[in-house]
């Protein structure tokens, strides 16, 4: 985030939201008109980001591990608000802002690990982006994992697989976000994944087929690994049957709701 853009800084709430996400998608002007376009899109209409700021739910965690990171917009966010929290204008009304200071992106598809690298080059953070598949990547220890959108493609057992990794990896006090579909509805889950084949499709790669859970699978899988789970709507606004779940360690939870 550029000085001139701190200085246009509104009141918290919207406006703030608003301007954060401009900032957040600057980077990737330099990275070509698609990556753009696409950050501007991504971050304008999905709920994700900005509930996950006002949340709390990146609060005080350091190490993060985006997996199926795509053009790395999680980690220019977190630049952002790093940004923002340094000039002494972090809205006063959402919690207590990112503290990350090691991002790690994983991400098969090797132009959008292209795109994150060419616009976010420069960026203090120092993101490391990788381009290798979530089911064999070595997982860093970290302190948040996020995962949106992207363990359907792989069947259950590879999913399983990947949960367990996760686990060993998060550190005491470690949190998961996993946004999901949600089967059990299933005329917006339909809606979720013909969008979901066009998007790849555009992002110049073949649609994969997809393994979908309802809910009470997902939480039930989620509990059986140890962690305290919270299922979270995260469709306002689209037409999807989209869930976040939030996900902490046990024993070292905290309240998610």
């Amino acid at each position: 985030m550029n000085a001139h853009a701190l200085g246009r800084l509104p009141a918290p709430g919207r406006a703030a939201w608003r301007l954060l996400r401009h900032a957040a998608a600057e980077p990737y002007r330099r990275a070509g008109r698609f990556a753009w376009h696409f950050a501007r899109g991504k971050l304008g209409h999905d709920p994700a980001f900005r509930a996950m700021l006002e949340r709390g739910d990146l609060s005080a965690r350091q190490r993060v591990v985006d997996i199926g990171c795509g053009q790395g917009l999680m980690a220019s966010l977190l630049q952002s608000c790093l940004d923002l929290q340094r000039s002494g204008r972090w809205p006063s009304g959402w919690p207590q802002g990112p503290a990350v200071v090691a991002y790690t992106g994983i991400e098969l598809m090797q132009r959008d690990v292209q795109r994150a690298k060419r616009a976010l080059h420069s960026s203090p953070l120092q993101p490391r982006f990788v381009c290798a598949d979530m089911c064999g990547e070595p997982l860093p220890a970290c302190d948040l994992v996020v995962i949106l959108d992207v363990l359907h493609y792989v069947d259950h057992a590879a999913q399983l697989a990947v949960l367990q990794r996760v686990r060993d990896a998060l550190q005491p006090g470690g949190r998961l976000l996993l946004r999901v579909g949600d089967a059990e509805k299933r005329r917006r889950f339909c809606i979720s994944q013909w969008v979901d084949q066009a998007v790849t499709r555009l992002r110049g790669q073949p649609a994969s087929p997809s393994w979908g859970r309802p809910l009470p699978d997902w939480l039930a899988l989620l509990q059986d690994l140890g962690f305290a789970t919270a299922a979270l709507p995260m469709s306002r606004g689209t037409p999807f049957a989209n869930v976040l779940l939030v996900a902490d360690v046990a024993g070292t939870a905290r309240a998610a709701a």
